[in-house]
């Protein structure tokens, strides 16, 4: 009987540590499933993705890139660019298989249409599968579609056309004519800063057309031919999308015709850089695509992590009117010599550059162009 007895208390005690084990001896046992349904994900190098979608390709996105990589090293995410060939039904296509991709944990897109409300649904969609979703460098039409996404970052898209408006009507003060140019004509970035070149530009230059090129470099090209052959009174010539300028300054080149024109435009492709410093480019108004990259990361990980003391700080006013923008900031830059540009011109939260202050600025980042 002694034995028997000491041989049930020695199965009931294994029995017990067998049934202590599976109740949670090892603290990190059973994690995945109760994050699951708690809702909680991690963000780690080694768990979830971050993705950033271009609407485009160009240098631009490098410097986008470059900022992503610092955020998500400094983070220690895994965050990732996606390209995309510059039209909504690619960009409709990129959100749909990332809403078969169980990875992904948050999306930050650059709209190629504000107004297409196909992509917006694809948003949607994949804010209704948990995916946290915002936009970068180009956002959604905002009248209608902003509930698709919790936040913008980027430019102020208008303010920065207005700038370029008043460079434009600095440079030009006899008055004259214009034409822009730009990629998509429908997306909130040309919308914005097309309409606020105009304001900026003032009533002594007037718009003749806003020439489209759906992201063609060669039709880009084109515009700029027909822009000049066309318009006998056109004396000022804007770039709108970062490689617009690179377009306009080998046609005026080519047809040997700078004496004729001003021009202007939006960003600093590294082509542009050199282009200015040799002469061509007559100022530039250019955005922070590393600030968009790293911004655009550290929001995306608070999303998820539900991190509220990160999101208020860069967010102090979400739910009021545009408490849902966060400004990248702008810069004027302009040649070291012979600008008849000035920093009083422009507005205070503006940053005014020589050309070579702003070299010394894209060195400090890594940078070739922003």
């Amino acid at each position: 009987m002694l034995t028997l007895a000491r041989g049930a208390f020695w199965l009931v005690a294994v029995v017990a540590m067998i049934l202590a084990a599976g109740c949670g001896a090892n603290p990190n046992a059973g994690s995945a499933a109760s994050n699951s349904v708690s809702g909680e994900k991690s963000v780690g190098a080694a768990n979830g993705r971050l993705v950033l979608l271009m609407n485009g390709n160009s240098p631009f996105w490098d410097a986008v890139r470059a900022g992503m990589q610092r955020a998500a090293d400094e983070l220690g995410v895994n965050a990732v660019l996606e390209t995309n060939d510059a039209t909504p039904n690619g960009q409709i296509t990129s959100l749909r298989q990332f809403g078969t991709q169980s990875d992904i944990l948050a999306v930050a897109i650059s709209v190629t249409d504000a107004a297409n409300v196909a992509i917006a649904d694809e948003m949607r969609k994949l804010k209704a599968k948990g995916v946290h979703v915002i936009t970068i460098d180009s956002d959604v039409d905002r009248q209608r579609l902003r509930d698709a996404r919790f936040a913008f970052i980027g430019t102020d898209n208008l303010v920065g056309g207005r700038e370029l408006g008043t460079a434009a009507r600095h440079l030009r003060p006899d008055g004259g004519a214009f034409v822009t140019f730009v990629g998509r004509t429908g997306a909130q970035n040309a919308i914005e800063r097309v309409g606020g070149f105009v304001e900026g530009a003032g009533d002594t230059l007037r718009a003749i057309d806003n020439m489209g090129d759906e992201n063609d470099r060669t039709r880009a090209k084109e515009n700029v031919r027909n822009a000049i052959r066309n318009h006998p009174e056109l004396n000022v010539l804007v770039g709108i999308w970062s490689y617009n300028a690179p377009a306009i300054v080998d046609v005026v080149r080519e047809l040997g015709v700078r004496h004729k024109f001003s021009v202007v435009a939006f960003d600093a492709e590294p082509i542009a850089v050199a282009q200015m410093n040799a002469g061509d480019i007559d100022a530039m108004v250019v955005q922070n695509p590393f600030e968009m990259g790293y911004q655009g990361v550290r929001l995306m990980k608070a999303l998820v992590e539900d991190d509220q003391s990160t999101i208020h700080e860069m967010f102090p006013r979400h739910g009021e009117a545009e408490g849902d923008v966060y400004d990248t900031g702008l810069k004027v830059v302009v040649p070291d010599e012979r600008s008849t540009l000035s920093a009083d011109v422009f507005g205070p939260k503006t940053q005014f550059l020589k050309l070579s202050e702003f070299r010394r600025w894209l060195d400090e980042y890594g940078l070739k162009g922003s």
